[in-house]
């Protein structure tokens, strides 16, 4: 079962740039702040910058949802039509995520915490 949409991930070309744009946007500093990755939480969500994310096919802002199964909810949707974007990858501590895409071409991205 989805607990809900908890994280948004942009894609960003300039890190920096973006980091001025979302701290003042958001009112906080990052929680994670990587070459690869800033993080920030505000409200009970998860908003990060990715550098990498046009280069792996995000063509804009990606909402996870949040699942308890990230493989099981994957199944499940592959066997309804929705085609594998970004397979299932570990990006750090164990939290997995992975992308689809529905029949209209919305990407979905899905998100399983460690347990």
């Amino acid at each position: 079962m989805a607990e809900g949409v908890k994280t948004i991930i942009y894609p960003v070309k300039d890190l920096e740039a973006a980091k001025a744009v979302y701290g003042e946007l958001l009112g906080v500093k990052p929680i994670a702040d990587e070459s690869y990755y800033v993080g920030y939480q505000v409200a009970g969500q998860d908003v990060g910058l990715d550098p990498n994310g046009h280069a792996q096919g995000l063509t804009g802002a990606l909402a996870y949802w949040h699942v308890d199964d990230l493989e099981q909810r994957l199944e499940a949707l592959l066997a309804v039509g929705a085609k594998v974007l970004q397979p299932v990858r570990d990006v750090g501590g164990g939290k997995l995520v992975a992308s689809v895409e529905d029949g209209d071409g919305n990407q979905i991205g899905l998100l399983q915490n460690p347990h």
